[in-house]
């Protein structure tokens, strides 16, 4: 039997915010905060549109989730990120305590595993999660716009 809120579910989430970010312009990373099957936030970088380095996605959604929870932890609660957290990302989530990361594609350049970032002690880390399709996106991204410069 398939779960309707299971690891897919959430990621497809992820990946229209992800979506979002490309038809703005932005590095396609999407994200969703989830807890007790209910997303309680969302982001996509924004890094370009607010001239901002750190408006990656998965800081969006890291306000966002404190901000409807009313604190500064998110213990009991899942990200869903279409590309593997960087090292700011991953210190970020770190202090929030998050219980588990999920994300799509690795990041094998600025990804937080192969520059061995620590995550909290608690953090579950798991990945490849529709990586296919979020891959895809990130490839689609910038051959679009190496083809414009």
């Amino acid at each position: 039997m398939i779960e309707p809120f299971d690891d897919s579910y959430f990621m497809r989430k992820a990946l229209q915010e992800a979506e979002l970010a490309y038809e703005k312009g932005e590095v396609p990373v999407g994200a969703v905060i989830v807890v007790d099957n209910k997303i309680i936030a969302r982001g996509h970088n924004l890094t370009e549109t607010l001239n901002d380095v750190t408006a990656h996605a998965e800081m969006q959604a890291i306000t966002a989730g404190a901000n409807f929870l009313g604190g500064k932890y998110l213990k009991d609660c899942t990200l869903y990120v279409t590309l593997e957290p960087c090292q700011m990302c991953a210190g970020a989530l770190y202090w929030s305590q998050i219980s588990r990361i999920v994300y799509g594609a690795r990041d094998l350049e600025r990804g937080c595993i192969n520059l061995k970032t620590k995550l909290h002690p608690k953090t579950k880390l798991e990945g490849d999660v529709l990586a296919e399709e979020a891959g895809a996106l990130l490839k689609r991204f910038f051959i679009t716009r190496r083809n414009l410069n």
